[in-house]
C-alpha cells in the first residue's frame, strides 16, 4: 500500500548480505517482560528471490551511474548469523508466532484489509495502524471520510505510516493538513516517516524520495496549526540527531520510534544515535520498534539490540521496550502480562 515499505522491499528484495557480530538474544524466561513493537508492516506474501539478510551493514557503497546499478547500497559480505524470508506463505504466521514467543503487542500498518487479517489472527496482540496514502505509486490520497469511518467505526488506532517524504512532500504541506486535523480531531496519533530511505540509493529506485523532506524541523508548522497532535516520528529522523533534539525539546506530544535505523545502520552508529537521544534527556520519548517485514527473526534481532546496550540502564531499557510507547499509546498498562 504505502510507498515506504514497497520501496523498501524492492531495495531490500535483492539484498544478498552484510556482516554484523552481534547475535540474536536468548531469552531464558518462560516468559519474556511485555516489549511493544510501534512499527510493522501488515505483509504477507511471498518474496521470492530474497536473499538471507545480514542486519547492521558495516558500510554503504557508491555507484556508477554508466553501469548498470544495484538497486541496494549494502556491503556484499558473508554473516553469521543471516535473518532468512519465511517459506511460501508463512510470513504472517511466522511472525505472529514471534510475537507470542517474545510476548510482543504490536502496530501493524497497511491497508485496512490487510491489517484485519493480521487483528483477525492476533487480536490481542495487534494495533490496527493505516494512513491516508493509497497505492503505489506514491500520490493516491484516501477519501477523508472513509478514513474517518476506519477511525471511528473499524478499530483503527494509529494514523501511518505516512511516506510523504516518498513524495517529496514536506509533512507541513497544506495539501494533506484535512487528514491531520481529522487526527488532531479524533485524538489518533499519527506516525510519519522521517529520514532514512533505501539502503544508501534512494536516488535509483525513489527518484521522488528527498532526503531534506524528512528533516524533523518540517514538522514545526504542522504542530503549531494542531497543537494536540501527537506525533510519532519514524526512524527517529534519523541522521538528523540535532535537529530532531531540536524538535523533541520544542514539542512535548512528539517522540521517535528507532525502527529500520535499529538494524540498516553499522551498530556503533546505531548505538551512537540512541545514546545522543537518551544523554539529551529525552530516554522518555523514545520507542522500539523493528519496521518488520520480509524476515520473522528481525523482532527478536532488534530487540537484541536494545537489550544489549551497555549505555542503557535495565529502566531505560524497558522504557524503550515498552513503558514509552505504552503512555504514547494509553495502553492500560495494569492488563499487560
Amino acid at each position: 500500500m504505502y510507498s515506504g515499505p514497497i520501496s523498501r522491499f524492492l531495495c531490500c528484495a535483492a539484498l544478498l548480505s552484510s556482516c554484523s557480530r552481534l547475535s540474536l538474544a536468548q531469552n531464558t524466561e518462560s516468559k519474556p517482560a511485555p516489549v511493544i513493537d510501534v512499527h510493522v508492516h501488515a505483509m504477507d506474501a511471498n518474496f521470492p528471490g530474497v536473499a538471507p539478510m545480514c542486519p547492521n551493514t558495516p558500510k554503504f557503497t557508491a555507484s556508477d551511474p554508466k553501469a548498470k546499478e544495484d538497486p541496494f547500497g549494502w556491503v556484499k559480505e558473508q554473516c553469521t548469523p543471516a535473518l532468512y524470508p519465511s517459506a511460501p506463505g508463512e510470513y504472517m504466521k511466522d511472525v505472529l508466532a514471534e510475537m507470542e514467543r517474545l510476548n510482543v503487542t504490536a502496530v501493524v500498518f497497511g491497508e485496512p484489509k490487510s491489517v484485519q487479517k493480521w487483528k483477525d489472527a492476533a487480536s490481542a496482540r495487534i494495533i490496527s495502524g493505516t494512513s491516508f496514502q493509497n497505492g503505489f505509486p506514491p500520490g493516491q490520497r484516501v477519501p477523508l471520510e472513509d478514513l474517518r469511518k476506519d477511525f471511528t467505526t473499524g478499530g483503527f488506532k494509529v494514523m501511518g505510516e505516512i511516506g510523504l517524504q516518498y513524495e517529496g512532500i514536506s509533512p507541513s504541506d497544506p495539501s494533506v493538513d484535512a487528514y491531520f486535523a481529522l487526527a488532531e480531531e479524533l485524538d489518533i496519533p499519527v506516525a510519519i516517516h522521517m529520514g532514512t530511505g533505501g539502503s544508501g540509493r534512494a536516488n535509483v529506485m525513489m527518484p521522488k524520495f528527498r532526503g531534506s523532506m524528512g528533516n524533523p524541523l518540517l514538522l514545526e508548522e504542522l504542530l503549531a496549526r494542531h497543537p494536540k497532535l501527537r506525533v510519532q516520528v519514524m526512524h527517529a529522523g534519523y541522521p538528523m540527531i540535532d535537529n530532531m533534539l531540536t524538535l523533541l525539546q520544542a514539542n512535548s506530544h512528539v517522540y521517535v520510534d528507532v525502527a529500520g535505523l535499529i538494524w540498516s545502520y553499522p551498530i556503533k552508529e546505531v548505538n551512537r544515535y540512541i545514546e545522543r537521544l537518551v544523554d539529551a534527556g529525552f530516554e522518555d520519548r523514545v520507542m522500539f520498534g523493528t519496521d518488520q517485514l520480509i524476515w520473522p527473526k528481525l523482532m527478536a534481532y532488534s530487540i537484541s539490540i536494545i537489550q544489549n546496550a551497555d549505555y542503557l540502564t535495565p529502566q531505560q531499557k524497558r522504557d524503550i521496550l515498552y513503558n514509552n510507547a505504552a503512555r504514547f499509546l494509553r495502553i492500560d498498562t495494569a492488563q499487560a502480562k
